[in-house]
This record gives structure tokens, sequence and C-alpha cells, in this order.
């Protein structure tokens, strides 16, 4: 049950979310410039540093790359066949959307190099290095159409969308950081991942959730069920050429729970973040439970 416990520190970092806001009152201004914060600089930091922290070789990861962005697809298409099926409030699913396909890619690097060492969490950087600019521009599309700012001027004003297109581009051209801005890219990563967590906390009220108790469970079910189980699938698919790693280091991507980075992304683009908030925190304590066991699976 180690993955359980690299779990554990996500959890208690939203718990003290909750202390702060509820207990010790820190009050919503004060979190909503964290917020600001953390939209603008911290979040694109830490994904301009992961995205250039290791070369990306088109040739050799092909199959990988094809595998992935199948996954995503997938994700997408469960997740929207939502509106369809449930036909919920266009703002709460513009915002919930997001977390049948985002993932928390710390957690990812954490768990593949616990799993499978260097080799595994060099796969899946990879995987992060691609996938967040797609993950990123299907999150922001959806709330982009039920924004006021317009679809293009809001995709090509996000924070998160621009800096993972221009740090994928820098990669794919050869360029590197510099010894120090890596470092301090690195240090104000690390702060995003801890005060995000402990926004989407703050942000925790289960008063939201009224009225949107299966657009929740929708969402959830394709993150940490479907989703994996697309996985395995797409892993096997011959066409592909996966090795059993690269298959193990799929599935692990697949059953993560959702980025902190999708409440920040929904509470700034004027979607329902509380709900989003709600569905993250009950996602992270969900894959407590799910995540070993889809890690059980081998290769």
């Amino acid at each position: 049950m180690h993955t359980a416990v690299l779990v554990f520190p996500d959890f208690l970092l939203l718990a003290l979310g909750v202390l702060l806001r509820h207990k010790l009152r820190f009050d919503g201004v004060f979190f909503a410039e964290v917020e600001r914060l953390v939209y603008y600089v911290l979040f694109p930091a830490l994904l301009f540093q992961a995205i250039l922290a290791r070369p990306i070789d088109l040739s050799a990861a092909a199959g990988l790359v094809q595998a992935e962005m199948a996954l995503l697809g997938a994700g997408a298409l469960l997740g929207w066949l939502a509106l369809w099926v449930l036909k919920p409030d266009p703002v709460r699913f513009a915002s919930t959307v997001q977390c049948a396909f985002r993932f928390n890619s710390y957690l990812a690097l954490a768990l593949a190099h616990n799993l499978a060492g260097v080799e595994g969490a060099a796969v899946m950087a990879l995987l992060i290095g691609f996938g967040v600019p797609v993950a990123n521009l299907l999150a922001v599309l959806a709330l982009a159409r039920h924004g006021s700012g317009g679809l293009w001027r809001s995709l090509l004003r996000n924070p998160l969308l621009v800096t993972t297109a221009v740090a994928l581009a820098a990669n794919l051209a050869g360029l590197r950081l510099p010894g120090p801005v890596d470092t301090v890219l690195a240090r104000l990563g690390a702060a995003a991942l801890a005060l995000g967590l402990i926004c989407v906390g703050a942000g925790l009220t289960f008063h939201a959730v009224r009225g949107a108790e299966r657009l929740l469970g929708w969402m959830m079910a394709v993150k940490l069920l479907a989703l994996p189980g697309v996985a395995l699938l797409v892993g096997a698919v011959p066409a592909f050429g996966l090795s059993p790693l690269e298959r193990q280091m799929l599935l692990l991507f697949a059953a993560l729970p959702t980025a902190s980075s999708a409440y920040v992304l929904a509470a700034r683009m004027g979607g329902d973040g509380r709900l989003v908030a709600a569905l993250i925190s009950l996602g992270t304590i969900a894959s407590l439970v799910t995540l070993p066991i889809w890690m059980q699976i081998s290769f």
C-alpha cells in the first residue's frame, strides 16, 4: 500500500487549506490573491521547468505519445458524454469536465520513480511533457466557451496554455535551462504544488455539491475507474509497440487523481471553483484506494 502513502501528503495539504480558511479565519481576499499568484507565476514556472527537464525524442517515443493522445481523447470523450446523459448546468459541466482527464504531475513523477526507478521516471516525464499542453488546451477550451472574454482571446491569454506550448517548442528545439534558472523554477514549482492544494482545501465546501452529485460521481468514475481501464486496452494495441514499462507508466498516468491546477483554472476563468475543489478533494481521497489496486496489475 506504499502508493496510498505517497498520495496522503496531498490529502494533508487539502486539510491544511480547510483549517486555514474555516478555523484560523484566513479570509477569501487572501486566498484570491494566492490563487492569482499560483495561476500567473507559480504554475507556469512549474510547467516550464518540468517540460524542459528532459530532452524529448519524438522518433523514439512515437508509439507512447500516440497511445497517450488516444488515452486523453478517450478521457475527454467520456467526460463530455455527461453533457448529453446528465444534462447538467453548463458552467458546472465546463468547470468539472477537465477533472475527467487532467492529472497530478508531481504525484506522477514520485510514483513512477517509486515503482520503476529512473527508467520509470523518464517515461513518465515524457508523458507529462506531451500530456500537459493537450490537457490544458482541452480544459481551457471547455471553460472559455462559457466565459465572457471570447474563445480565442481566452486561449491565447491563458498562462498555463501559453507556457506549456512555449516550453514544448523550446524542448523540441534543443534549448536547456541554465542551472540557476532551473533551480529557481523548480523551487517556484514546489510552491505551486503546495499552495495549489491549500487553495483547493480553502475553497472546499460541500454545499457546492448540492444538485451536482451525479455530475461529480460521473467525473470521478471516468478519471479513477474508466480511464485506467482504457489505458490497459490502449497499451495492449500492437500498433503502438509499447514495452511492459511503458504500459505500466501509461496505466499509472491514467489512474492519477486530478491536478490542483484544475481548481485554480476554474476559479480564475469564471467557473464553479468550489465544485471543482470538492471534486478534487473527493477524488484525491478515493485515489488512496483506487491507485494501489490499479498498480497491482503487472505486465
